[in-house]
């Protein structure tokens, strides 16, 4: 075995091929970005602040009617005011819709056109791929987490002013404050965010239907809020990512507060970790014919 071992001649490839060098990032972002839904999308976040400014405008102060002061009572407040509205608006449920979009259509959009095999034909190492895909799908993701509170700023500064960001419940934070803590907001929004991203990815790797994989991302993650609302579960709430999905508006009151926001970074990290693990292992012994 040893002497026949021996005698084996080597796989030939092309002169200068380098498997670290197949499907770079930067031309997959490219790629990524010149598609329609990436434009769509932006679209929709961009109109967002712009949609709720004319709610405001039409609809007037929104705390009039009521004797309670939360986030939203203060969305006229200021310009970071008003990104923070924003931000606690989508949260819940419209930003999950981009991430699931950016990381669900990738691996099953290539099988959708059946360029997978011709990809990994190219010869593109399977996890090479992988990766250049869900880097792409991420830095999306922030993108689209990025663009609507910037956006809303804007917005909100030309029509309410530059100014501290008032806190619902008594006091302001300096504008240099109010920045810091609206790139927490963001940070940690991302990090919950990424086990639909986990979700969305690994359904990715396992149906050559980008529709499935997203709306499969989306309806899960969909599951874990309403299981959140169930209160007889108790305590296993707390192992479910959608229960700390919130925890960032620890970060607009007077002194910050980490405790549950490290404890919901664990939660999804854990869960990210394992669904991307599972996406890769999964992948690599996937019999590719589309």
């Amino acid at each position: 075995m040893s002497k026949l071992a021996d005698r084996a001649e080597p796989v030939e490839v092309a002169e200068g091929y380098r498997a670290g060098r197949t499907l770079p990032f930067r031309v997959e972002l490219v790629r990524q970005l010149k598609r329609r839904r990436t434009m769509v999308m932006g679209g929709v976040l961009f109109a967002l602040p712009i949609i709720l400014l004319i709610a405001f405008q039409v609809g007037g102060d929104p705390g009039g009617n009521n004797n309670r002061v939360n986030l939203m009572d203060t969305a006229t407040a200021s310009g970071a005011n008003f990104a923070a509205v924003n931000l606690f608006s989508a949260a819940g449920f419209l930003l999950v819709i981009p991430v699931a979009l950016f990381c669900g259509d990738t691996v099953a959009s290539e099988a959708s056109w059946s360029s997978l095999r011709y990809l990994l034909a190219a010869p593109v190492p399977r996890a090479r791929l992988l990766w250049s895909k869900l880097a792409v799908g991420l830095s999306l993701s922030l993108a689209a987490l990025v663009l609507l509170p910037i956006v809303a700023l804007v917005v909100g500064t030309a029509a309410y002013g530059w100014g501290p960001l008032q806190l619902p419940t008594g006091g302001t934070l300096p504008t240099g404050t109010a920045a810091q803590r609206l790139l927490i907001v963001v940070v940690y929004i991302m990090v919950s965010q990424l086990v639909t991203a986990a979700l969305a990815f690994w359904l990715s790797t396992r149906t050559d239907a980008p529709l499935g994989a997203v709306g499969g991302a989306v309806f899960l993650t969909i599951i874990g809020s309403v299981l959140d609302e169930v209160t007889a579960l108790g305590d296993w709430r707390h192992f479910l990512p959608a229960h700390w999905q919130y925890a960032w508006l620890d970060a607009v009151q007077p002194q910050l507060q980490w405790t549950d926001m490290i404890q919901g970074t664990s939660i999804s990290v854990t869960y990210a970790l394992v669904l991307f693990a599972l996406a890769f292992r999964g992948f690599a012994r996937k019999d590719v014919v589309s």
